[in-house]
C-alpha cells in the first residue's frame, strides 16, 4: 500500500438478495484534502439538478471523518428515491467509513486530512418496489463501501492481477464478445 494518500480509487459490487433491486456499486475516491481529491470534493458543494451531493452523516450533527461526500450516479427524480439516498444509503456509507476507522483500514491519525467521494447507485425501481427490503439495501451499501475503501487504499486490483485476468474475466454485462 502506498502511503502518500494523494489519490486512491476503488470500487466494489455487492449483490442484493433475490427479488431485490438493492445492488450496491460505490465508486470511491479517497485522498488528502490538500490534493486533487480535496479539490474535487470542494467542487461538489455546488448543486446539480438530480445529482445533489450530500455529506455522509451517522445522524444529525454527526458528520463522519474523513469527511465523505455521496453523489448519486443516476438522476434522482422523486422524493422516494431521494429519501433512500439521504436515509438508508447515507447511513450505510457513514457507518462503513467509521468502521474503516475502527478496523484501521483508514488511519485514525489522518481522519481530518483525508476526504472521500463516493458515487452511489440507487436502482430507480427501488422506491417503487412494494417489497423493498431496506435492511438489504443497507447491507449491500455498507459492505460495498467498506470493500471499495479497502480496495482503494490497497491499490486493488493490482496491475499484475489485471494483466493476468485480461482474457479470463469479462464485464458482467458483456453480451457483445
Amino acid at each position: 500500500m502506498t502511503t502518500d494518500y494523494l489519490f486512491h480509487a476503488g470500487e466494489a459490487t455487492v449483490l442484493a438478495r433475490d427479488g431485490q433491486f438493492t445492488d450496491a456499486m460505490p465508486e470511491i475516491l479517497i485522498g488528502r484534502t490538500s490534493g486533487p481529491v480535496g479539490q474535487a470534493f470542494a467542487n461538489l458543494m455546488a448543486q446539480s439538478k438530480g445529482h445533489t451531493a450530500m455529506f455522509a452523516i451517522r445522524a444529525c450533527n454527526q458528520l463522519v471523518r474523513p469527511a465523505t461526500m455521496l453523489v448519486p450516479k443516476v438522476t434522482l427524480k422523486d422524493s422516494a428515491n431521494i429519501e433512500l439516498f439521504g436515509g438508508v444509503v447515507q447511513s450505510a456509507t457513514a457507518d462503513a467509513v467509521v468502521d474503516c476507522l475502527i478496523d484501521g483500514t483508514i488511519p485514525k491519525a489522518l481522519a481530518n486530512e483525508l476526504c472521500i467521494i463516493s458515487l452511489v447507485w440507487i436502482d430507480p425501481r427501488c422506491a417503487k418496489d412494494a417489497n423493498l427490503d431496506k435492511k438489504d439495501m443497507y447491507r449491500t451499501n455498507y459492505e460495498a463501501t467498506k470493500l471499495a475503501i479497502k480496495r482503494a487504499l490497497n491499490n486493488e486490483p493490482s496491475v499484475e492481477e489485471l494483466i493476468a485476468n485480461r482474457h479470463k474475466i469479462k464485464h458482467d454485462m458483456d453480451d457483445w464478445s
